[in-house]
């Protein structure tokens, strides 16, 4: 049978206390919504349609490669008039799953279970069970058949101390959803249309309902909150780092290392606390990343090790590689293998071929450094003009003094070596020593300034 999934992203999340609509709030680097629409994408559904209300534009920006069918809910009305408003291009044959936009770790196989169980009955709701379910509809059974769901603020003293809740996900044929949706009413304390009524309508009719248990209730937890979000983050964080570590990654401390993104590891790789990886990131052999250090959308070589308080972001290092501590790889840098990039050092959009090395305080942008080039503290290649950008080319085992300007564009020669304090406008021949320095002058009148009374 067909499969057509309804995601309610309509809410403003108030509590959130934010102008961001609640379900593009960030967890683990990522939107909310993001997390369940790849679970829908990943169960092959034939239809998916995200309701949406606040905010509407900015949902529907931030998601506009998906292959989604948007559904305004033009007036908030409850879960029951949001899902109403998704069916009318739904076929009475096909299946119906709702899924929730502020709900991120529901997984695949929790979703495929109820899917299945589907299969035979007429509906199919999945619960799961709190120590403290304040908050939340109440799952009623009677010799273990699901008779009612009971919202919190309609329930009743007996009905509140149930632990099993309802979580709102749903499986059903269109047919029956469209006929008790069209039957909902809103005669309750908040006088909107509740989508866990259509149970008791179910009920009413004779209908077999299955009620399929989460094995987790972290998964199936709104976040309606910032505590909420904090600790879906945290969920989140320790489910990747135990998969990473069930690969044989290593960590100093798994609790205190985010990943914000997709990390990819190969063997032997060793993490220190108190690193941040966002985007996508791929680790290779025997890598070391020691502590502080915030890596981005970077690809880093096997044996490399990463000294503390670097951030790396839209980089590539060969193999073997020395970087930092306190070192900055921008958009574009490539490293080769056994290159040496020291502290305070800044590389952007530039070659590092193998076995070069740029040690302290240096600015390398927009450069193609070729093999064995030695490179001293505080050189800056100034490739901008005020206007343009300008490329720097230095040549293989090229030596740069200390303190030296390269005013781009500029070349400097195979084995060439510049002279300590030197600003360089112009090409530098092979094998050469290059040197540009003032005249030295002492002026014997001066005086040092004091300072005002």
């Amino acid at each position: 049978m067909s499969l057509n999934i309804v995601i309610l992203a309509a809410g403003q999340g108030t509590r959130m206390h934010s102008t961001l609509p609640k379900v593009l709030q960030i967890l683990a680097g990522k939107p909310l919504l993001h997390y369940v629409i790849e679970c829908a994408k990943s169960i092959g559904a034939d239809d998916i349609s995200v309701v949406y209300g606040h905010g509407g534009k900015e949902i529907q920006a931030m998601f506009n490669k998906e292959s989604i069918r948007w559904t305004l809910q033009e007036q908030q009305l409850g879960t029951g008039h949001a899902v109403k408003q998704a069916l009318s291009d739904i076929p009475d044959g096909n299946n119906v799953l709702i899924l929730y936009g502020d709900v991120p770790l529901i997984r695949t196989e929790t979703i495929n279970k109820l899917l299945d169980a589907c299969s035979t009955s007429d509906l199919t709701i999945l619960t799961t069970v709190l120590k403290k379910p304040a908050g939340y509809g109440r799952v009623i059974r009677k010799d273990d058949k699901i008779v009612s769901i009971i919202e919190d603020r309609e329930a009743n003293k007996e009905q509140q101390r149930v632990k099993e809740i309802n979580t709102g996900v749903m499986c059903c044929s269109a047919k029956h959803l469209k006929r008790w949706l069209g039957n909902l009413k809103n005669d309750n304390s908040k006088n909107e249309y509740y989508l866990t009524d259509v149970v008791n309508m179910a009920v009413e009719e004779g209908k077999t309902i299955n009620g399929i248990k989460s094995d987790t209730w972290i998964e199936v937890i709104g976040i309606n909150t910032r505590k909420e979000l904090a600790d879906a983050e945290r969920s989140l964080q320790e489910k990747m780092i135990k998969e990473l570590m069930a690969q044989g990654v290593g960590f100093a401390d798994p609790a205190r290392v985010d990943i914000r993104g997709n990390l990819v590891c190969g063997k032997d790789v060793f993490i220190d606390v108190n690193t941040i990886f966002e985007g996508d990131v791929e680790l290779g052999n025997n890598v070391t990343i020691e502590s502080n250090n915030v890596i981005a959308d970077t690809k880093i070589g096997n044996k490399t090790v990463v000294h503390p308080n670097c951030h790396l972001r839209g980089a590539v290092t060969g193999e073997n590689c020395q970087i930092g501590p306190f070192a900055r790889l921008r958009n574009g840098a490539a490293l080769s293998n056994d290159v040496k990039i020291g502290n305070f050092v800044e590389i952007k959009k530039s070659n590092i071929s193998s076995g070069s090395k740029i040690n302290h305080l240096t600015y390398i942008g927009d450069a193609d450094i070729a093999k064995n080039v030695n490179i001293g503290a505080g050189t800056i290649t100034c490739n901008y003009d005020g206007a343009n950008k300008h490329q720097t080319v230095i040549g293989e085992g090229a030596f740069i003094g200390s303190g030296v300007e390269l005013v781009a564009p500029v070349e400097i020669g195979e084995g060439a070596t510049i002279g300590a304090g030197s600003t360089i406008s112009k090409s530098a021949p092979s094998k050469k020593l290059t040197i540009e320095r003032a005249k030295q002058v002492s002026l014997d009148k001066w005086k040092r300034p004091k300072k005002k009374e």
